[in-house]
């Protein structure tokens, strides 16, 4: 299925509509130290799949002129997606000796909520939903259900924050959302989904009143956010474009009778109680997926979890603390090491990581990047890790726009790379867990053959 068979219908600008009733949006936003850390990185780009609603078949399209509504009413709401970032380069005396005068650049980021607004495009593809859901591997053409393709973060100073690409199919339709990871996190970009889709089931009504308003106030803990700046005077210092490598992405669904399979098995090994079932799940994909490398004996691989920080604080943050509050916590080990224990005992690497990560070190990580401050960048990933991103605990499937509950969820062509494993609840619900995982083709071919590994996947 080639890209080319999406055809854009229309793009506008969506704006807030602002009224005496609408709620008080601030001027700007600066950017916490989790935020500046993924500017180099590429928008969180993620949709949904549903069959076609029957309002969408109407000559005038009050689907799409609803979606336009409730989004510009969302936006009343999360008012940074309607920004755009704004930089502001300052010098500081250096603190070198020389008796010569120097000084030292550094670059302060934040948003400015100026209502630029965000991307809007109506899109047609003649593929069926059944294209979107049969093959193997995910279709190709899924990455052109989205906007913004290869634009990073930084882009965001002259590009929207937001973008969404509503794609009509035979007989389905796809709603895609690109948002900047340099304003939300996984936590924020599903909450600003499930309040846009409120909004839009209640049938655009009632739009100053939302069951979860965002918190919009940037946490910095104890640090002065004066401190919180990144040390350059130009952007090529830190900006580094990612130019994904040829994959394999196919999603493996975990029933909850599975999952609870490897959990139990996993503290039966390590006599424990305590590994979680996504621990376990987590430590289950990586030994196969190290299996199905090849690695030399001695070479190390890291199992890369993605955690959310909100109620790791003490006292903890709003669910719906508005910006980024995650940060990976590695677990390492040798592939001898790692394949010659059993299941329970990465488990127990992996609960470990996670255990540490208290109040105290969380708040340590925002201690350490001001003293060493630092930008991801995609082109560095570890070779061998295998790195695990989003939640089954999001709340996807109850995105109801007003014609039921979609049938799936996928992602678009952003942030890939060998070992990216992106975790989305079961379709099917229940406690069931659907993992994307995207590796070189060789080694998705070695993982598919690995038994150990497709027994705990559900074919049904």
């Amino acid at each position: 299925m080639s890209s080319h068979q999406v055809r854009d219908i229309s793009r506008c600008t969506i704006t807030p509509q602002r009224t005496t009733e609408s709620p008080q949006t601030p001027e700007r936003c600066q950017l916490t130290s989790w935020d500046l850390s993924m500017l180099s990185v590429q928008y969180i780009q993620k949709g949904l799949l549903f069959y076609t609603p029957s309002s969408l078949k109407h000559p005038s399209n009050p689907t799409v002129h609803l979606l336009k509504k409730s989004l510009s009413q969302a936006l009343l709401h999360f008012s940074p997606l309607a920004g755009r970032l704004k930089i502001h380069h300052s010098s500081s005396p250096s603190s070198s000796s020389s008796s010569s005068s120097s000084s030292s650049s550094s670059m302060y980021v934040f948003i400015e909520c100026n209502d630029a607004g965000a991307e809007f495009i109506h899109a047609a593809a003649d593929v069926t939903v059944s294209d979107i859901l049969d093959p193997i591997d995910v279709p190709q053409i899924v990455k052109s259900f989205f906007s913004l393709n290869g634009a990073l973060n930084y882009d965001g100073h002259s590009i929207p924050l937001l973008a969404v690409h509503v794609t009509e199919l035979i007989d389905g339709v796809f709603i895609g959302c690109s948002m900047n990871h340099s304003v939300v996190d996984g936590t924020s970009f599903w909450h600003f989904f499930n309040m846009w889709s409120e909004i839009a089931r209640r049938g655009g009504e009632g739009s100053d009143c939302i069951s979860a308003p965002p918190v919009l106030q940037r946490w910095f803990g104890d640090l002065d956010p004066s401190l919180v700046r990144l040390p350059f005077s130009e952007a090529d210092e830190f900006i580094e474009r990612f130019t994904t490598p040829v994959l394999r992405e196919r999603i493996f669904h975990f029933s909850a009778e599975s999952i609870a399979r490897l959990k139990a098995k996993a503290n039966e090994e390590c006599n424990s109680n305590r590994i979680s079932s996504f621990q376990a799940l987590c430590a289950h994909v990586w030994r196969s997926v190290t299996r199905a490398r090849k690695l030399s004996p001695d070479e190390t691989t890291t199992c890369k979890l993605l955690i959310g920080n909100r109620t790791r604080l003490q006292p903890p943050l709003s669910p719906f603390y508005f910006g980024n509050c995650v940060h990976y916590v590695d677990t390492t080990s040798t592939a001898i090491q790692l394949l010659s224990h059993d299941l329970g005992w990465a488990a127990w690497l992996a609960h470990q990581s996670v255990a540490t990560q208290t109040d105290a070190t969380v708040r340590g990580t925002l201690d350490a990047w001001v003293k060493v401050p630092f930008v991801l960048q995609e082109g560095n990933v570890d070779k061998w890790g295998v790195y695990f991103t989003s939640s089954p605990r999001f709340n996807m499937y109850g995105n109801d726009f007003g014609w039921g509950r979609p049938v799936a969820v996928h992602c678009g062509g952003a942030n890939k790379f060998d070992g990216k494993v992106t975790s989305y609840p079961g379709s099917g619900g229940g406690g069931s867990v659907d993992l994307e995982i995207c590796l070189f083709p060789e080694f998705m071919n070695a993982l598919e053959s690995d038994d150990e590994f497709m027994d705990a996947v559900s074919h049904s």
